[in-house]
């Protein structure tokens, strides 16, 4: 399986977490080196707690399931 498509299946499993307090997260794009870039939707988007959901929580869990993930960065 691509890397892109495992970021992917994980990301779907996040997002009903993210969906309960009113956000989401949207891929955008996965490098070959790892780094993965997300769009914080929603919720997410405007949430001071944000940068915290994203290194302790998605970028957390993709690098414990998928460890070709380096870092997830949001843009």
């Amino acid at each position: 399986m691509e890397l892109r498509e495992k970021v992917s299946k994980v990301l779907e499993e996040i997002r009903s977490q993210l969906r309960y307090e009113g956000g989401d997260v949207e891929l955008v794009e996965v490098s070959s080196d790892g780094i993965v870039k997300v769009h914080l939707l929603g919720a997410c988007a405007g949430c001071p707690m944000s940068s915290i959901t994203l290194k302790n929580g998605i970028e957390r869990i993709l690098k414990d399931r998928i460890p070709e993930v380096k870092e997830v960065l949001a843009v």
